[in-house]
């Protein structure tokens, strides 16, 4: 059975080892044995990256059927099954899960001070659902590890925390999370009472009236959009971008927000092609606010994570205009974008929290002439803001090319006010790299100076070259996802 799993079903294999690493690390290792915990959770989760990069070997990115299936029979009376697979779009979204996990490992190295274990096994249960969530293909399933992702972040704001109004942006994280899922549940359990089966491979190829799909669209946007976070439902946001540990910030905006994209484009998109076209101007105008608001937003705060989280906002506005450009290069372009902004918004996080570690503090004015006397650091920090705009030969410009190409195909003035959003966003991210590298050294605030260490250093390097290997070679990516696309856009067409 073990042989049968490793060579036929890597997604149940690379669940197994997560859950028995999850048990291992709760149960089998001692509390006080905190470098062996540390160690022990690093390789696991390190070898589960190493499996799904040779999931990505042996993907065959000349078809568009789902790979690495399998199904479990679960409550055959009520025709619920548990069915995995994987198509070019799921692909990524696992290998990015999978090493960004394996980087907040070593980001939280020496940050948790206080009950490590629980911590790791936080980790352990939030990478498991993550991989369930994108490789799962029945609905039933997906919602639950979907809104169970939940818990594990809302106990890393909570307990691991920075400041004293953790525990009310937890909550209110908590509480955006479940108000959206509840229309999400409702349109669920509608599905299910009329068509008798929440697998998607079915659903797809179901026609649902039009009427029934406009309330059916509502209940999922609602689910998906807090999570986005789309306007109005970003409040929670920055607050719980800025109370969380610098790891748990990486996980917010490197994989969490990446589940509401994920949604629209695994369900929504294909299931209610006319709610899409339908509801597309309603997205488009949330969209361009969310690009325009989260910008000049940016510009007015004095808190380093709220600024990367306001400006998070603003680029998955050009995600979800792609996505419902409801063409081959915007849905594209969402996807590079998505696995762009998971890598670059984690680098800068990272390099919020390196600041934090030295200095105690992410306000602003405190900072100036760093280039001084952390002269590494200042590079590093100043190719991901500008790689956050969109600079040429990183992953964002590429994914934000080609969603402005398909826009062009929509509208002329949407693009136009679209483009705007770049602009603004290279007033804000010229801006900071200026405040916080140049000028005079305020060395009346802070008096101790320390550049970035080795396992800092080497942090860094992998996220620049993750961002320079999809911003210099697009095709490797776009090979595997193009046929996915396509068959997306031929269920939109149905």
């Amino acid at each position: 059975m073990f042989t049968y799993i490793l060579k036929y079903n890597p997604i149940i294999f690379i669940s197994c080892w997560t859950l028995c690493s999850m048990f291992m690390v709760m149960f089998m290792i001692p509390s006080h044995f905190n470098n062996l915990t540390k160690s022990f959770a690093t390789i696991s989760s390190s070898l589960v990256f190493l499996m799904t990069l040779n999931m990505w070997l042996c993907f065959d990115s000349f078809t568009s059927l789902f790979q690495f299936t399998c199904t479990f029979s679960f409550m055959p009376y009520l025709n619920l099954t548990y069915s995995t697979g994987m198509d070019g779009i799921s692909l990524f979204f696992l290998i990015l899960t999978t090493f960004t996990m394996t980087v907040c490992m070593l980001i939280s190295w020496n940050t948790i001070q206080f009950f490590l274990k629980e911590y790791l096994v936080c980790f352990l249960v939030t990478e498991l659902c993550l991989i369930q969530v994108f490789c799962i293909t029945d609905m039933f399933w997906f919602y639950v590890f979907f809104e169970s992702v939940t818990i594990p972040m809302f106990l890393m704001i909570g307990i691991w925390g920075s400041r004293e109004r953790k525990t009310r942006a937890a909550i209110q994280f908590f509480l955006f999370t479940l108000m959206g899922s509840f229309f999400m549940t409702v349109a669920l359990i509608f599905i299910y009472s009329v068509m008798g089966t929440t697998n998607l491979l079915i659903l797809w190829f179901i026609d649902f009236p039009k009427n029934t799909q406009l309330i059916l669209w509502l209940g999922f946007f609602f689910g998906f959009a807090v999570k986005v976070p789309m306007l109005p439902f970003h409040m929670w946001l920055p607050e719980a971008h800025a109370e969380a540990p610098t790891s748990g910030s990486v996980i917010l905006a490197g994989m969490t927000l990446k589940l509401g994209g994920y949604g629209f484009l695994r369900f929504s998109t294909p299931l209610f092609p006319f709610a899409n076209v339908y509801f597309s101007p309603l997205v488009f105008l949330l969209s361009l606010l969310a690009i325009v608001y989260g910008s000049l937003t940016t510009l007015r705060q004095i808190d380093l994570k709220k600024m990367i989280a306001y400006s998070s906002m603003s680029h998955m506005g050009f995600v979800t205009l792609g996505i419902f450009s409801l063409n081959v290069n915007g849905i594209e372009g969402s996807i590079i974008l998505m696995l762009s902004h998971g890598l670059i918004s984690s680098a800068l996080f990272f390099c919020v929290g390196i600041t934090y570690d030295r200095h105690h503090t992410r306000i602003l004015k405190y900072y100036s002439g760093t280039v001084q006397v952390m002269p590494i650091f200042v590079i590093f920090f100043s190719f991901f803001s500008f790689a956050n705009i969109g600079l040429p030969g990183t992953s964002s410009f590429i994914g934000e090319f080609l969603i402005l190409n398909s826009l062009l195909k929509v509208s002329f003035v949407l693009t136009s006010l679209a483009t705007l959003g770049i602009v603004l966003s290279a007033s804000y991210a010229i801006w900071l790299v200026n405040r916080i590298s140049f000028n005079t050294l305020k060395i009346h605030y802070f008096s101790f100076f320390q550049d970035v260490s080795r396992r800092e250093f080497i942090i860094l390097l992998l996220f620049s070259f993750t961002t320079s290997w999809v911003g210099t070679c697009p095709g490797s990516f776009l090979n595997e996802i193009n046929f996915s696309v396509l068959n997306l856009i031929e269920h939109l067409t149905v």
